[in-house]
């Protein structure tokens, strides 16, 4: 049988104890079998999932000293989609955390057979990416650049250089090829049976034909779990049941919303050839062709994504260990075509099997870790889009730090639970997803570009209107927003397929969006962005906030603080702005993808006082940021009010009337550095309110704009966001913020120790701003985030985030600079200095720009236009 588990049988014989508890005979049936060894009543943690990902948590856990663990399996170990994966450990990965995650995994399983006894079939053979086209070919330098300075051997290689590491490779229709000799394949099953082994050994009691039926909660926290053979008692719960984690999740009287859905996936088996393919022939991954291709036992084994997916058990169905589901060839047939072009040798081969396998994806093509935000001690490792093998070892690596201290040793904010709510669980939706998400994950994908299924779901009242007026739309936490407006006259098509690394279509529309918010005024529909009130009826909201956020709270009436909502390392969890409504009220506006994460950051955080409330408001208001240095006159004449500075400073908050609605919160900041207002409307006045802005600003110059344009503003006036720029390993010393914490105003607060270090020690990266000094925006790539940055021709950092400064007429970078040792690669703190004495460049897919670094933003240059070639940079 198709990857019998060879290592189970040697591993279970150096066991008395599985020996003990495995007697009957094994079987693919579902049937129970006898259970000799009953289940502890209770335990530290308990693990449901016994494929890669279970068996890895149960692995470092151990590892980090955790020993009370049982890991539950329902049917046999590896014998779910861990059993069918190809076994393929690939590093090249666009996005940092998962490729760390994979180079660990890859380190990892290289030891592993020697650590454990077990034969895990790990082969370092290499893998070539393919690419048929130019932007194929970028996006391949993309990757190798943030490779090559992670230190993992990697080139970008000539089609001649394709044939001679792989000879049965078919060139004729390629542009290049990138090259990762590192690269591995394994023995999935056999691997998560290592892992199984080594845990065992530290200690994790295993149990298989163990299912968990649910878990129980009691006031916010895991208490339990019931399974077909009794209760045990945790204080965490881990859920690693892959496919079945969406299902499992929603079992308990709490529902755990975990976005996962199910596709079949399918590949092909080949007898050996008549020469046998060597075993150390490199794996070939044409993403073009919708195809990969490995050596399988003197053979081939090929799969891929295709463009039509067949999404599965969206009902709920379940299967204890998978079976191999219908071969289904006319559904193949596109690949198998693509593998013959890439491989025409192969006509003759013949075929042993069509592997069809379920795989789960998630709703954006990350995976899915954390804690839930309605259960505490309740984990999650699943979703792994095909890629667990990749995944394993760093996944479950940070997985068990997080449970055991806390935090994980790197910012796992893209893949973390919280990033979804519960409106991203309809099964609908992610039955549509996944058939979207599928082809993607083969699909190039350029930046900025945005899924198309699971739209509008949630909008604005003002949506309709402001598409009828030309809005293109992306998404953001499910919320629909604007990137920009097309003028009437232009050709949407084009605009909606102006995808590219380089210059875009959208330049010009943008550009007159930014001009006008620096010489009139622009309309921004900002509904999505979270907002909770959080009040009490003595002082207690106050008293809570004082220490739960860095800057100081206690300030008049009506006044906007801008602050940060900190870790005990100092790091931002949350960065808002909070306005006092009154003695006990407060409102606060944090980014559209905090509305999870803040709010179980703060329900874990605030104490357990009838007297104090926290209310999620976001759906109650729509925003409307009013930006340039006519928005004052387009208010004073909706409210009768003056606005001027004098009589509405900066940084304040005052409800009023605008037209004829009352009670619109309007507030004296617009997230850009440039002059305006924000109005948070309630929804009922929000078309009444847009139309008398609209109408009135007409003599002022007033046109809509979209968040491309608040994009470039920010990030020109060196404005950092969070999820982009800050994170939770990202302190307000590292960025230049220490004006933004009450240090010396004797209060406590979360985090205060962490800071009071960095300011007596230093900081070991400095938030610093690029401008780029030699590229040419209409003819070179362009910079979008993840660049590396070079100081004196050594790595020193990666970009965040990326713009063009249309005040400045050039690319505008900002990222983190780290100061290493030459000769021992020790961290050092990052001076001033250091930053300013030093030589930089931008690495884009390879090629380095010049970049002037900056500490603060070039503000005496906004108030008028220059010509680039007059900016004095020195």
């Amino acid at each position: 049988m198709f990857l019998r588990l060879l290592s189970d049988v040697q591993w279970r014989a150096a066991h008395p104890k599985w020996r003990r508890m495995t007697s009957s005979q094994r079987s693919t049936s579902t049937t129970a079998e006898p259970h000799p060894v009953s289940l502890p009543a209770q335990a530290q943690v308990v693990i449901c999932g016994g494929g890669i990902m279970g068996t890895s948590v149960a692995y470092h856990l151990s590892r980090m000293g955790w020993k009370d663990i049982v890991l539950l399996e329902q049917g046999r170990l590896a014998a779910g989609t861990t059993r069918f994966c190809a076994g393929i450990v690939s590093t090249a990965r666009p996005m940092s955390i998962e490729l760390k995650m994979a180079h660990y995994s890859n380190k990892l399983y290289q030891q592993l057979e020697q650590e454990t006894g077990v034969q895990t079939g790990y082969m370092k053979t290499g893998s070539i990416s393919l690419a048929q086209t130019q932007d194929r070919l970028i996006s391949l330098k993309r990757i190798a650049s943030s490779l090559n300075v992670m230190g993992i051997p990697c080139e970008i290689i000539s089609p001649k250089k394709v044939v001679q590491l792989h000879p049965l490779i078919n060139i004729h229709d390629l542009v290049g090829a990138m090259y990762v000799p590192e690269d591995a394949l394994v023995s999935s099953a056999n691997v998560s049976l290592a892992l199984a082994t080594a845990a065992s050994r530290n200690g994790v009691q295993i149990h298989e034909r163990t299912s968990v039926s649910h878990v129980t909660v009691q006031k916010g926290r895991v208490t339990g779990v019931e399974t077909d053979r009794g209760r045990i008692q945790c204080e965490y719960f881990v859920n690693c049941a892959g496919q079945w984690a969406y299902e499992l999740g929603h079992s308990g009287e709490e529902p755990v919303h975990i976005p996962l859905h199910a596709c079949e996936h399918f590949y092909l088996l080949t007898h050996p050839l008549k020469e046998p393919l060597s075993s150390s022939l490199p794996t070939v991954v044409d993403p073009d062709g919708r195809i990969y291709i490995r050596n399988w036992q003197g053979g081939i084994l090929s799969g891929g994504f295709e463009k039509n997916p067949k999404p599965l058990f969206t009902e709920g169905r379940n299967q204890l260990e998978i079976q191999n589901l219908q071969e289904d060839w006319d559904h193949f047939g596109p690949l198998l075509s693509a593998l013959l072009r890439r491989m025409p040798g192969l006509e003759a081969l013949q075929i042993k099997q069509l592997v069809n396998c379920p795989e789960s994806f998630t709703p954006d093509m990350r995976c899915i870790m954390g804690e839930s935000p309605t259960a505490r001690g309740y984990f999650v490792l699943a979703g792994m889009n095909s890629a667990g093998i990749s995944y394993g070892g760093g996944a479950g690596k940070y997985l068990a730090e997080w449970m055991v201290n806390g935090y994980p040793s790197e910012n796992v904010w893209p893949l973390d639970l919280k990033r979804f709510g519960p409106l991203q669980s309809s099964r609908t939706f992610l039955r549509h997803r996944v058939m979207e998400v599928m082809p993607l994950m083969y699909d190039l994908k350029v930046p900025r570009w945005d899924f198309q299924t699971g739209r509008q779901l949630r909008t604005s009242p003002l949506y309709d209107r402001l598409d009828a007026q030309g809005a293109r739309w992306m998404e953001k936490h499910g919320f629909e927003r604007v990137k920009y407006f097309v003028p009437p006259g232009k050709d949407l098509l084009d605009l909606d397929h102006s995808k590219t690394f380089y210059k875009p279509d959208w330049f010009d529309i943008v550009g007159s969006e930014v001009k006008c918010c620096k010489e009139a005024v622009c309309v921004i529909d900002m509904s999505s962005f979270t907002k909770f009130e959080i009040s009490s009826t003595g002082d207690q909201a106050l008293e809570t906030l004082q220490y739960l956020f860095s800057n100081d709270l206690d300030v008049p009436v009506g006044h906007v603080v801008h602050t940060g909502m900190l870790n005990e390392k100092g790091g931002y969890e949350n960065d808002c702005s909070i306005a006092r409504l009154s003695k006990r009220s407060f409102f606060m506006i944090s980014p559209t993808d905090q509305q999870v994460h803040c709010w179980a950051w703060l329900k874990n955080h605030l104490p357990n006082d009838s007297n104090l409330t926290m209310e999620d408001v976001t759906w109650k208001y729509t925003a409307l940021n009013l930006i340039g240095p006519r928005a004052v006159d387009v208010l004073s004449e909706l409210s009768y009010a003056p606005m001027t500075a004098e009589h509405f400073p900066s940084l304040f908050c005052k409800e009023m009337s605008v037209g004829y609605a009352n009670g619109i919160r309007v507030m004296s900041i617009t997230h850009t550095g440039e002059p305006g207002f924000v109005l948070y409307i309630p929804i009922e006045y929000a078309l009444h309110v847009y139309n008398e802005v609209m109408n009135m600003g007409q003599k002022y110059g007033i046109r809509n704009a979209g968040y491309y344009a608040l994009r470039s503003l920010r990030i020109e006036k060196f404005f950092a966001f969070w999820g982009q720029d800050l994170d939770a390993f990202t302190t307000p010393m590292e960025c230049g913020r220490e004006f933004q914490v009450k240090l010396e105003k004797g209060m406590q607060f979360v985090g205060q120790e962490a800071l009071l270090e960095q300011k007596q020690n230093g900081v070991y990266k400095r938030f610093t701003m690029f401008i780029l000094e030699d590229h040419d925006t209409d003819m070179d790539l362009w910079p979008w985030w993840g660049e590396p940055i070079f100081r004196n021709g050594r790595y020193v950092g990666k970009t965040t985030s990326s713009a063009y400064s249309y005040t400045l007429e050039r690319h505008v970078c900002l990222g983190f600079v780290h100061h290493f040792d030459e000769k021992t690669g020790e961290e050092l703190v990052v001076t001033t200095d250091f930053i300013n004495q030093g030589e930089y460049e931008i690495d884009i897919a390879g090629q380095r720009f010049q970049a002037k670094a900056k500490l603060y933003p070039f503000s005496s240059l906004f108030t008028q236009r220059r010509r680039k070639d007059e900016v004095e940079l020195s």
